[in-house]
């Protein structure tokens, strides 16, 4: 009867916590399903079977996600995510002609996957790292396979896979140590390109294979020792065509090498005067015309050079030009059958033009998204009947990092794809609300008469809003009495009553940054291109603060990036991009009470002169020590110049290195002192707000040290030591209040005689308390204050917490730990963690892992009463409840933010990564709102009926009782 009624209260318990209800689903939360910023080489339209005429938009993302996307509605069909973590661009995807399966390559993987469905075929693993990956198109069997160039430390490696199983034909080995570039094919052979020299003087080594066994045929190398420099020159390399070519430019942009492949020999053309950068098309079909188009980028322009190779002789010749237009723009190459079509996209129109002739087939006028214009584009060219009319539709990559589908000129979706690798965002409320608030703490710091004079003015000065506020008034009566959304009423941001409505600014790898409306299903306010980032490069964020008195945000990069940023419109009050400044090692985020600002610190550890700082911080400064340990320093300014003198340094042991800290969230309200037990006895929290979290591995013996410390005298307050940790799988911490959690993968034996091993992912929580007596408030006493300085119980020092540890075993990885966040700290904590493994969001009620939980026994009645405990279990298997993100897939989640709602019920929850996802949670239940079932309508109609009921018998009873006092008289 006990288990059962445990059992029964857990369940209501936990209910308590269900993450979202049915009729809440895309009403609370928002989700960006990105796949990444299209890539120019891995984006096209391709039937996913053969006998089916539509197409579906295929691409991999800079992210590392292949996905599949319905060009009709922009609506994602299917995704994969094939890299270890946020990709940086790379990899390959292709498609063969004609069959239901593109083949993808990132790092050393290489995967087949269903073009319909998305579900993967097969995957193949290989020492090495992919340098590229095509189809065979015509083999000796009536399959087609997969070609992968592999660069195995040195060694050239190129395999033919299985195309229905992926596993290796043949394989082809080169240890000539020449760098391998590109694999192509044509009719009758393979071709392998490399760069045979030494590095900055390379010449293109070309090795001829025999289709069917991968034998060499032949090897040649094209044009001088010294004509490239590196990889990156060698800009395209046509493959499955009838006369593949491969093209290079000189270090100056001066010439323009070609060299169809099977010849020995290259032809060079001069390029104009001020070219910038070049790209090439061509049709990637046997076949297709050998023609092929060079887009030539100037300073303030764009032109194309066509030029049409002579299949006997190999020749190349410029066949026409295309005028030099004003402006960026991009080119698309699309085939049918044997015709090449070459589409243009600039500002103000679309165009085609046929591969043979310079004259226009057909054009539409289109306009701009927002002034961004196309960078690159694939294109899809439909020839109608009667063979006069075309119709096209392109999907382009604008510079305002979105994806673009135009049809005959016309904007049918957008993709906001510049979204996705986020790599740091924050929290900022809105700013009307914060002037307010400033003008309200200015006044009570004024005398009386200043403060009563200005909110007389304040006061005269809102009445000009009182008419519309009365006009609007009716209405607003309305839609609080029917349930609709007043904030719809309200153009741009602004907060409402439950303080749902918050901005959150997102930046991305990329530079560019975007502020989301969260009271608006995250609608996109602004997108800027902040910070200017090189191609193949990450911006690295060492911290981001905001400040919302003042309505802005501040953000520091690793290369020196420092911008002021105002949260509700983007506009950029300063920026300094990246130069010759000192490299910032990290930021610390200094709270002087009234703001929050960021102080950016070199290697050395001090302040880094180049940027704007505040004024120099009084208390301590934790600062990390590399990999090795962290340290207290304080700042102080001598002689014009700053020096830090250090306070304490905390080093781990000998071949331990540092793999995460933790600190307390910079709102962490506590409610209550103590925790009742179930003897009405409390146990009073140990509540030091200068404590961090440090978690530590050594990889020799597979031990976790986890280590609290104060961060004031650098004291160490508690360690724990876990065994058997595999230091792959990234330990990570969160704390909040008087606890903490770190989750890592175990592999360990139990020491119970019974030859036992627990073997999965580890959630480890320790609670804090002032002494392990209830009643007891340990040597501090009653005191108010306290110095972490000063011992207070010598000889033995600072006074110690005492530590309850508890292991539960879930289901599942978890990573990226956060903890709720309510405006007053009574409602009840969940642990939130990153499932990476089912790509979701998981809240874990504190009350589940509460290391308080008796062992090998059942909780007393008392127990379950006052602090709602069950019996351990160290299993914890997922229950669909507890995931916010509920059916939603999740990608790439690198942090959880939480922030407190008005409301003390909700906390507002903020996920980055590859997707953006937002939600709101409340932990013990909506107790402080109305739920949307209420129905308003029939309340207020039953009021309205008593009253009417009232107003019609007053009279009869009032009657009544005159009627008896003159019966008391007759």
């Amino acid at each position: 009867m006990r288990r059962t009624l445990q059992s029964a209260i857990l369940l209501g318990l936990s209910s308590l916590a269900g993450a979202v209800f049915q009729d809440e689903v895309g009403d609370i939360d928002f989700h960006y399903s990105l796949v990444g910023l299209p890539q120019v080489e891995t984006t096209f339209f391709h039937r996913p079977r053969k006998d089916d005429k539509a197409s579906l938009l295929y691409t991999l993302g800079d992210v590392g996600v292949v996905g599949a996307i319905n060009p009709s509605n922009g609506e994602l069909v299917w995704r994969q995510h094939i890299s270890d973590g946020i990709a940086n661009g790379g990899g390959h995807l292709r498609a063969p002609e004609g069959e239901n399966w593109v083949a993808s390559a990132h790092g050393s993987k290489v995967q087949a996957w269903n073009a319909l469905t998305g579900r993967n075929i097969w995957t193949t693993e290989f020492k090495g790292v992919v340098k590229d990956l095509e189809i065979l198109e015509l083999t000796e069997t009536p399959r087609k396979d997969v070609l992968v160039l592999f660069d195995e430390d040195g060694v050239t490696v190129l395999r033919r896979l299985h195309g229905a199983i992926g596993s290796v034909v043949w394989e082809f080995r080169e240890t000539s140590k020449d760098l391998p570039v590109q694999v192509s094919t044509n009719i009758a052979n393979i071709y392998l390109l490399s760069l045979h020299g030494s590095p900055g003087s390379y010449s293109l080594k070309v090795t001829a294979l025999d289709t069917a066994a991968g034998t060499r045929l032949d090897h040649w190398s094209v044009g001088n020792k010294c004509d490239i420099h590196g990889p990156e020159q060698v800009m395209f390399v046509g493959a499955n065509s009838a006369a593949p070519i491969a093209a290079w430019a000189s270090r100056d942009l001066a010439k323009l090498s070609f060299n169809v492949l099977g010849m020995k020999n290259k032809q060079e053309f001069a390029l104009p005067d001020g070219t910038e950068s070049l790209r090439v098309h061509a049709p990637h079909l046997l076949q297709s015309l050998p023609h092929f188009l060079l887009h030539i980028r100037t300073r303030n322009g764009h032109k194309a050079q066509v030029y049409h190779t002579d299949l006997k002789s190999g020749h190349v010749s410029r066949a026409y030009e295309l005028p030099h237009v004003e402006g960026p723009g991009a080119f698309s190459t699309s085939s049918d059958a044997a015709n090449v079509y070459f589409t243009r996209i600039t500002a103000d129109e679309i165009s085609i033009v046929s591969s043979e002739s310079h004259g226009l087939l057909a054009r539409w006028p289109c306009k701009s998204t927002d002034g961004h214009v196309a960078v690159h584009a694939v294109s899809e060219v439909i020839k109608k009947a009667g063979g006069k009319e075309f119709a096209i539709r392109s999907a382009a990559v604008t510079d305002g990092d979105d994806w673009v589908l135009t049809k005959n000129g016309q904007i049918d979706w957008t993709r906001p794809e510049g979204l996705s690798g986020a790599v740091a965002a924050v929290w900022a409320e809105i700013p009307e609300a914060e002037r307010l608030a400033q003008v309200l703490a200015e006044e009570a710091h004024a005398n009386p008469v200043t403060a009563y004079l200005h909110r007389v003015n304040r006061h005269v000065t809102d009445l000009a809003h009182l008419p519309a506020y009365l006009a609007g008034l009716p209405q607003r009566i309305l839609d609080g009495v029917f349930g609709a959304d007043l904030s719809g009423h309200r153009d741009g941001p602004h907060r409402d009553t439950f303080g749902f409505s918050k901005l959150v600014v997102v930046a991305t790898s990329r530079g560019r940054f975007y502020g989301l409306d969260t009271g608006h299903h995250g609608q996109m306010l602004w997108s800027r291109a902040v910070f200017n980032v090189s191609p193949g490069e990450s911006l690295v964020i060492r911290g981001i603060a905001t400040k919302d008195a003042e309505g802005v945000v501040t953000v520091v990069g690793s290369n020196g990036e420092y911008a002021t940023i105002e949260s509700a419109t983007g506009k950029i009050l300063k920026v300094q991009q990246a130069g010759s400044f000192t490299k910032v090692a990290s930021t610390a985020v200094i709270d002087d009470g009234a703001s929050r600002w960021l102080l950016p610190l070199g290697a050395n550890g001090l302040p880094v002169p180049t940027m704007p700082l505040g004024t120099l911080p009084n208390d301590t400064v934790v600062l990390r020590d590399g990999s090795l340990g962290v340290k207290g320093v304080k700042f102080i300014a001598k002689g014009g110049e700053v020096i830090k003198d250090d306070i304490w340094h905390f080093h781990v042991s000998k071949g331990q290195r540092i793999v995460d800290i933790a600190t307390r969230p910079s709102h962490d309200p506590i409610s209550s002192i103590g925790r009742v037990l179930g003897d009405r006895k409390v146990a009073y929290k140990y509540l030091n707000p200068n404590t961090i979290v440090v978690a530590a591995i050594e990889e020799a013996t597979n031990t976790l040290s986890v280590h609290l410390l104060d961060i004031i005298s650098g004291q160490l307050l508690a360690s724990q030591v876990y065994n058997g940790v595999d230091s792959t799988k990234s330990p990570c911490c969160a704390m909040a209040e008087n606890w903490y959690a770190c989750t890592f993968f175990g592999d360990y034996a139990v020491d119970d005689g019974a030859d036992r091993r627990i073997k999965g992912f580890h959630v480890a929580v320790s609670d804090l308390y002032e002494s392990p007596e209830p009643n007891d408030r340990g040597p501090l006493g009653d005191a108010a204050e306290f110095s972490s300085l000063n011992p207070v119980d010598a000889p033995t020092g600072v006074p110690l917490p005492h530590v309850v540890s508890q292991a539960y075993v879930f289901s599942e990885r978890l990573t990226s730990l956060s903890v709720t966040q309510t405006r007053q700290g009574i409602t009840s904590r969940q642990l939130l963690a990153y499932l990476p493994d089912s790509n979701s969001i998981l809240a874990v009620p504190r009350h589940v892992i509460d290391p308080r939980r008796p062992v090998d026994r059942d909780p007393t009645s008392a127990e379950m009463e006052a602090e709602a405990l069950t019996r351990y279990t160290p299993q914890f298997e997922i229950d669909g409840r507890g995931i916010v993100s509920h059916e939603l897939d999740v990608l790439g989640v690198r942090e959880i933010l939480a922030t407190p709602a008005a409301v003390e019920s909700t906390s507002l929850l903020f996920a980055y990564g590859v997707d953006i996802f937002g939600t709101r949670a409340a932990p013990s239940g909506v107790f402080d709102i109305l739920g949307k079932g209420f129905n308003k309508v029939t309340l207020v109609g039953t009021v309205l009926a008593l009253f009417a009921g009232v107003i019609f018998l007053a009279p009869v009873v009032r009657r009544k009782q005159i009627d008896r006092r003159w019966e008391a008289f007759l």
